[in-house]
């Protein structure tokens, strides 16, 4: 067996997170908390406790107990009220073990399992229960689904689209450690390809204290003290832990964090062994330490540590070195070579979450290689034989030095109640060292559900790479692509290096941002045509992207017999020869190639990313390009075609283009004969085309209009009749090559619609090309809103055109790919910034493809910001001690009486709120008030947009029946939504109210059907 630990996430006493969990245990921090008289007051205990001399007042509490971020996911406020905040906790921390193993977003062919338990539900005991108000309104199936044990793991399952196995571990203390050994067998049976296991415990009947009994398993003093003369009982405690574990194969091959290797696990019971149900046993102890070490193939003598289960009891303490004795048998390496600890004096015994965090605890010290102290031991146990065993108890923070020759390893042993034990062996993990990477420049992506967890995240990652330097910024930014979901609010960085990464993250002006719900975005590539080059154009992805470079290295050989010249040494040149080789790119017969080189290049490097065009659209030669991505032409018959219709322009006589403010209708009364309109680009840019002196006389005329008019950058009067001696040769260049229907749609420049097959196919098409008008916003104008519309090539000539005022139904989505040869920023950043932009915009990216074949790392970043709220139900008095009330940190303020909440805010809807106006819609309004939590509800608000769904939509048609005394269908409540059009229905059926059997219902029906049909035979 060799099982990777992954991912941790956990909340113990004093510590909201495992830097906090680790910092307390090599502080020796006992988190164990003694009270005041006011703090058990506080938590509801009636004072007579406080004259009880066996009353002991400490508390191993968790901060904010009663917080939760319903709206992340995805409950409505009293959903979130009437759910035991253990199922609340583990929700959270299995989405935080999944984020720390860099699988936040599993895609769904990861199958994911999910193993766990919880303690007994407290607050559903003490709480719901004893809140009369609640009990009279609340379905009794919400309070079953909120609190039994059965739907722990499920609800992680379904909230998180995990598709592998979910079920319940309950097993006592040794819940949590059993279901990582479950897990790891369904990993090994190849039932999931991830596995999360856990468990959580939130005891709220000893948040003010506990009382004494003696020969009890609880500690007189309040202090745990395993191993020590002085051992005399527990203190429980409440947390919650969970770790995600994968193959070690797997975890190696996606560069997963491991925190540690599961070597060996093992479970079993004590049987009937023992002298009572409740007492530990020698030899089921002993055989579950040894099988496990069997299932490791490891020697007992390499075992450095054991996370002890380490209950400081008289009888417990005893038993489990005795077992780990019997275990280590002849293997042990000697005295004092194992040390041993427990995690229960610095957080109590967190019951069905205790073997985790023993785990968690153990992980860490592999981790980190130091072995934290084992508190409030201070004489060794007298019935331990410590000097015929090779343990001794750690009692301060030491460097864990490695045997010789063989890697750190140690034991974790949880023992439940009830006999069933667990022990699992763990290993150091392989040195991985970090890879640098090849790109420049890094690009980060963060998102939230709200802008204010959006600033925190990008807030606490900012801290994270400051306290972390080691971190290599491309692993840092890989994490954040594949191992994070993508919420609606979202930003977008390129930095080079860590500084820059640093400075990026503390400077809103270098991030982008936008909020955007959709994802699966379609994409548009727009090919640019001749004026968009210039030398050293993506130069920068030509030197640092391998595919790009690849792809133009192709290009540029396979045209060298056409154009007897490398065309990469005039799109690259060196400096001295910058302004020669631009001087060359002005030459028609080298731009056109030039063009769709980079253009081709780029469009394949952008679909090697995931960003696939659903459609295309080009510009005179960027036509060219779309056709051979679209499979029109072969890539050799395509780069032929562009270097011999170049050719073929470059040896025409020259001529001259204009481009106007003014549409063609508008212009076209002005032009002579030997003037054309070569382009029309938006609905008042045209483009016009002849001879120099014709086009010079035009503009002359234009200015004294006050027209604004501009002389564009060419050598020849291109797509008019200047090119009409050129289209018959080219035309015979053309049907000598094979043409094919294009396998992606694109639109025509010559139809300004859709290109046919039969069209793409034809040699006189291509010939028409040549010589009509580029209708280019035509074809912007088929294109749809939700398209995303990329220019795939220099500059941003195309994005100008679609912004133009009218080029499409509505404002369009424009992205460009690479700078204006103004702009000197690199190009990889600009390229990347493009990426971002597409991201933020809804455009999907295959992020594993993008870091091409580089061996990144996933690593531990901050998980998610959650934006907790109060979602509390306190009992409706005090309670006696034997069911002690209410709350930990956050609800003890709470009063006594105090009732559910009246009602959470209106969350931010699409409608305007308006009051309820008729008695039908304010009762209507006030039971979805009950139902959701939510106030105030308006007539024009969706019960769904609320958070309803179809179990609460039951519980709103119980009540309307109890209200109103007649049935309204479910169905209802799906047809009519709102609280207008629902009390209108329910107003409708009390005129002719249905039968409460619907069964019954259905017969009147028949019947109703047949009376009309005698009739009509009757008649």
């Amino acid at each position: 067996m060799e099982i990777a630990i992954t991912g941790m996430a956990g909340r113990f006493p004093g510590a909201r997170n495992l830097e906090e969990l680790w910092r307390n245990l090599c502080d020796g921090v006992e988190s164990i908390e003694p009270l005041s008289d006011e703090a058990v007051l506080k938590a509801g205990l009636p004072s007579e406790v406080l004259k009880d001399p066996h009353f002991v007042k400490v508390a191993s509490r968790l901060d904010d107990v009663a917080g939760f971020d319903a709206a992340f996911f995805g409950y409505t406020p009293r959903e979130a009220e009437v759910m035991d905040p253990q199922q609340r906790l583990f929700l959270e921390c299995a989405l935080e073990a999944l984020e720390d193993a860099g699988h936040g977003a599993p895609p769904p062919e990861l199958l994911v399992g999910v193993f766990g338990g919880q303690a007994l539900s407290t607050y559903l005991l003490l709480n719901l229960l004893g809140n009369a108000e609640l009990m009279r309104t609340v379905d009794p199936l919400q309070l079953n689904l909120g609190n039994a044990g059965s739907f722990l793991t499920t609800r992680a399952a379904y909230k998180l689209d995990l598709r592998g196995p979910s079920f319940n571990i309950e097993s006592a203390c040794s819940t949590s450690l059993v279901a990582v050994h479950v897990a790891c067998q369904s990993l090994l049976n190849q039932e999931c390809d991830l596995a999360l296991a856990g468990g959580v415990s939130i005891n709220l009947q000893i948040q003010g204290g506990y009382r004494y009994v003696d020969g009890g398993i609880l500690s007189p003093d309040g202090h745990c003290r395993p191993f020590d003369a002085q051992a005399k009982g527990i203190v429980f405690g409440s947390g919650a832990g969970v770790v995600a574990l994968r193959r070690l194969e797997d975890a190696l091959a996606d560069g997963s964090p491991i925190y540690a290797i599961i070597k060996g696990s093992a479970v079993n019971n004590d049987g009937a062994a023992r002298v009572g149900y409740t007492a530990p046993g020698v030899e089921g102890q002993a055989a579950v330490i040894s099988e496990a070490l069997g299932s490791a193939g490891v020697s007992a003598g390499s075992i450095g540590y054991v996370e002890a289960h380490g209950t400081g009891t008289a009888l417990g303490d005893p038993i489990e070195v005795q077992a780990l004795i019997r275990a280590f048998g002849d293997e042990a390496a000697g005295p004092r070579t194992c040390a041993l600890g427990s995690i229960k004096p610095n957080l109590g015994h967190l019951d069905a979450a205790a073997g985790v965090a023993g785990l968690i605890k153990t992980a860490l010290a592999l981790k980190h290689r130091k072995l934290p102290p084992s508190l409030n031991f201070e004489t060794p146990n007298p019935n331990i034989p410590w000097d015929a065993s090779p343990f001794y108890v750690n009692t301060k923070l030491r460097e864990w030095k490695a045997p010789a020759r063989e890697p750190r390893r140690a034991g974790v042993s949880s023992f439940g109640m009830g006999g069933t034990n667990a022990h699992v062996i763990l290993e150091e993990p392989p040195a991985r060292a970090p890879v640098p990477s090849t790109r420049p420049h890094q690009f980060l992506v963060l998102s939230a559900r709200t802008p204010t967890a959006l600033a925190a995240q990008a807030s606490r990652l900012e801290e994270h790479l400051r306290a972390h330097k080691g971190l290599e910024p491309a692993d840092v930014a890989y994490t954040l692509q594949v191992g994070r979901r993508r919420h609606p609010h979202r930003r977008a960085i390129v930095c080079q290096g860590r500084e820059d990464a640093l400075t990026a993250l503390g400077d809103i002006s270098r991030q982008l941002s936008a909020t955007e719900e959709r994802t699966s975005r379609p994409t548009v590539f727009m090919f640019p045509g001749q004026g968009a080059q210039y030398a050293g154009m993506a130069q920068g992805v030509y030197e640092n992207e391998r595919g790009f470079r690849a792809d133009v290295d192709d290009c540029a050989t396979r045209l060298i017999p056409h154009l007897k010249l490398d065309l990469r040494d005039v799109l690259f040149p060196p400096a001295d020869r910058a302004e020669e080789a631009q001087r060359q790119l002005q030459q028609t017969r080298l731009a056109q190639p030039a063009l769709f080189i980079i253009e081709y290049a780029l469009a394949r490097l952008w679909m090697s990313w995931g960003v696939r065009p659903e459609a295309m659209v080009g510009h005179s030669i960027g036509e060219y390009v779309a056709a051979c991505l679209a499979g029109v032409f072969t890539l050799p018959d395509a780069l032929a075609l562009v270097a011999a219709r170049g050719q073929l322009m470059q040896d025409l006589p020259p001529g001259a283009m204009l481009s106007v403010a003014l549409s063609e209708a508008e212009l076209v009364s002005s032009l002579d004969a030997r003037l054309s309109v070569a382009a029309v680009n938006a609905p008042s840019m045209t483009v016009v085309a002849g001879p120099d002196d014709a086009v010079d006389a035009l503009k002359a005329r234009l200015d004294a209009r006050g027209v604004q008019s501009r002389r564009l950058h060419t050598s020849h009067a291109f797509h008019s009749a200047m090119m009409d001696p050129i289209v018959a040769p080219f035309t015979e260049q053309l049907r000598r090559m094979k043409l094919s229907a294009p396998q992606i749609p694109f639109l025509s420049n010559v139809t300004g619609t859709w290109v046919t097959a039969a069209e793409a196919k034809d040699p006189a098409y291509w010939a028409r090309h040549l010589r009509q008008p580029v209708r280019f916003a035509a074809g912007l104008a088929q294109l749809q809103p939700a398209q995303v519309l990329l220019e795939v090539g220099p500059g941003r000539t195309l994005t100008t055109f679609a912004s133009q005022p009218g080029a499409l139904r509505q404002a369009p989505t424009t992205v460009t790919s690479l700078r204006h040869p103004d702009t000197r920023q690199a190009d990889t950043a600009v390229l990347l910034g493009a990426l971002g932009q597409l991201w933020l915009s809804g455009v999907d990216v295959d992020w594993e493809a993008f870091n091409g074949e580089a061996r990144r790392q996933r690593v531990g970043l901050p998980t998610y910001p959650f934006e907790r709220k109060r979602y509390w139900v306190s009992p409706d008095g005090h309670r006696a001690l034997a069911s002690a009330p209410s709350a930990e940190r956050a609800p003890e303020t709470a009063e006594p009486g105090e009732a559910p909440a009246a009602g959470y805010s209106r969350p931010a809807m699409a409608v305007a709120y308006v009051a309820p106006d008729t008695e039908d819609q304010q009762v209507v309004a006030r039971i979805w008030e009950d139902v959701l939590g939510v106030r105030p509800v308006g007539v024009h608000d969706d019960f769904f947009a609320l958070g309803g769904h179809s179990l609460l939509a039951t519980t709103v048609v119980g009540r309307l029946r109890d209200t109103f005394g007649f049935t309204v269908p479910l169905q209802s409540l799906f047809e009519a939504p709102t609280v207008a059009r629902l009390a209108a229905l329910v107003a409708e059926q009390r005129k002719s109210p249905g039968h409460d059997d619907p069964e019954v219902e259905a017969l009147l029906r028949m019947l109703a059907e047949l009376t009309a049909k005698e009739g009509a035979v009757s008649r």
